[in-house]
């Protein structure tokens, strides 16, 4: 079986080398042209037109109401958290089975993380799941606390894995029964959609990620949306050091942060999302070619987007039968050069989150142990 899995990989992405990374870049657009106009035009700091042209291209693609450029996906999660009013000891809802940046921004915060168990169709935060949590949740005075701890649920944040929108339109409905802000973590889902609206536009807020093994990049960068008037006008101004506009004073209204997007990097990011309609399309047709192949493969099962939703299949992922199948997998794989990967350790085991609420996390456990990403970058 793995020779013949390593056979199809290599005849999919035919490259000159003998190594097939997991996700690859591919710049086959206007990248080097912006990058040098942005050069020439010697602003290629937080200041430039190509700032303010990545956020309306952001804002054209999604329907966001507002598009704000920082500089990575976890400063875009870091932001959020406090545009939604998050303090310290409060508690986020999310999934354990995530990666990390998602409770580091927690933690900078000074909050703490509730893990609830996932969907196994979506990967992501079970709205099932959520319900049976929000169960020792009362709203007091319109705050939502949870009983056996007695903090307050100040945020849920659900992430679409791989680019699998979750339910997230139930998640929403109910954190709103208990006045709770969704943000939704879509770094990883740009250009997904589910029920036909783009993933990231449905909460309170939504995050983007466009480090380097993302869909689309620009080296780092990260874009916080939202509909919400004040709290878009308000991420602009925090993330630009809360300086207040003047011809030459430096007056700072609040705390602020350096989160801006430089210019070089969105200059970069522009020529990429010119060509993202292009490279969904051609990782959903890799998709077809690996569901058509693995069918006829009894040891594994190829993930496929769940129902109602369109994916970018930012990451392909096979579900192995048990640990031991899947480690025997990975080792044969990138014993032959076709780099695949396991999915993340469950936060909860990691010693900065061991001591965190969650729910059991039996889907996320099963997951955890049986998953692995196979090659996945755009095909040229």
């Amino acid at each position: 079986m793995h020779q013949k899995v390593i056979s199809f990989i290599r005849k999919t992405y035919s490259t000159p080398t003998d190594f097939i990374p997991l996700h690859e870049p591919r710049f086959i657009g206007n990248e080097k042209k912006y990058v040098m106009d942005a050069i020439d035009s010697t602003f290629v700091s937080s200041v430039g037109k190509y700032v303010d042209q990545f956020e309306e291209m952001i804002k054209k693609y999604t329907g966001a109401k507002h598009a704000i450029a920082v500089v990575n996906g976890t400063a875009a999660l870091h932001m959020s958290l406090i545009l939604a009013g998050v303090k310290r000891d409060e508690l986020v809802i999310t999934q354990a089975l995530s990666f990390i940046a998602t409770c580091n921004a927690i933690s900078y915060i000074g909050a703490e993380p509730v893990f609830i168990d996932i969907d196994p169709k979506t990967l992501g935060l079970s709205a099932e799941s959520l319900k049976n949590f929000l169960k020792n949740v009362e709203l007091i005075d319109g705050i939502a606390i949870h009983k056996p701890s007695g903090k307050k649920v100040a945020a849920c944040i659900p992430m679409h894995t791989f680019g699998f929108p979750v339910e997230i339109d139930t998640i929403i409905e109910l954190c709103n029964q208990f006045n709770i802000p969704v943000i939704e973590d879509a770094a990883e889902s740009i250009g997904s959609t589910y029920k036909n609206k783009h993933t990231g536009t449905f909460g309170l807020l939504g995050t983007y990620s466009f480090n380097g093994n993302k869909t689309i990049t620009c080296g780092g960068g990260g874009i916080i949306v939202t509909n919400n008037d004040e709290i878009g006008k308000l991420a602009k101004h925090l993330t630009t050091q809360a300086k207040v506009p003047h011809r030459w004073e430096y007056v700072h209204d609040h705390i602020g942060y350096n989160y801006r997007c430089p210019n070089l990097n969105a200059a970069l990011a522009c020529a990429q999302l010119e060509k993202l309609e292009e490279f969904i399309e051609n990782k959903r047709n890799t998709s077809n070619e690996y569901k058509d192949f693995f069918s006829e493969i009894d040891e594994l099962e190829y993930l496929e987007e769940p129902e109602n939703s369109k994916s970018n299949y930012w990451l392909h992922a096979v579900l192995l039968k048990n640990r031991e199948e899947r480690d025997l997998f990975l080792e044969k794989m990138n014993d032959n050069g076709v780099m695949s990967r396991p999915i993340w350790a469950l936060m909860n085991k990691l010693p900065m989150f061991k001591h965190c609420i969650h729910d059991g996390l039996k889907n996320s456990l099963e997951i955890e142990s049986r998953l692995v990403n196979i090659p996945s970058s755009v095909r040229i």
